[in-house]
C-alpha cells in the first residue's frame, strides 16, 4: 500500500518554500502535490520518494507531518478512466473522501491517489475491477 506525506501548517508567503527546501535539501524528491487551503492553514499532500526520510527532517524543522495510507491506483490516461473507479466504488457504496491525480505521460498512464474510510474493502473493490494498486516503490518508480 502506498502512503502520501501530510503537512499542516499557516497559509502564509514563504511556507511552501520553506517546505521544498528542507525536501530539497535532503535530496528527497515529489512525485506529485496537493495543496488544501481553509480557515488561514493548509494542509500539503506529497507523494515523495522517501515518506519516512520526508517525515523525520520535516518534523525536525519542527513541522506537523504524518503519512497515512492511500490507494494509488493505475488507470489508463483517457477519457472515462476515472469515470470507471468512481463507479467501481459507488457500486458498492464506498465513498472518496479525498482524492487527486497526476500523468505519467510517458507510460500514458494516471495514477489516483485516493483516501477512503473503508480501506480494506476498497481494495478489494478496486482489484476486482481489474485495476493495478501500486505500493510506494511502484508507485515513485512509475
Amino acid at each position: 500500500m502506498a502512503r502520501e506525506v501530510c503537512i499542516f501548517d499557516e497559509n502564509k508567503p514563504g511556507r511552501l518554500s520553506r517546505i521544498t527546501k528542507v525536501l530539497k535539501d535532503a535530496h528527497i524528491n515529489m512525485r506529485a502535490i496537493n495543496i488544501s487551503i481553509s480557515q488561514g492553514f493548509a494542509i500539503i499532500k506529497l507523494i515523495v520518494d522517501k515518506p519516512d526520510k520526508t517525515i523525520d527532517v520535516l518534523r525536525k524543522k519542527g513541522l506537523t507531518a504524518y503519512t497515512r495510507k492511500v490507494i494509488a491506483v493505475l488507470m489508463d490516461d483517457q477519457p472515462g478512466g476515472l469515470y470507471k473507479i468512481a463507479k467501481a466504488f459507488a457500486s458498492r457504496e464506498i465513498n472518496m473522501e479525498d482524492a487527486f491525480g497526476f500523468v505519467v505521460r510517458e507510460k500514458k498512464k494516471g495514477v489516483m491517489i485516493i483516501n477512503v474510510e473503508e480501506m480494506p474493502e476498497a481494495l478489494k473493490v478496486i482489484s476486482d475491477a481489474g485495476f493495478s494498486v501500486l505500493n510506494d516503490d511502484k508507485l515513485y518508480n512509475l
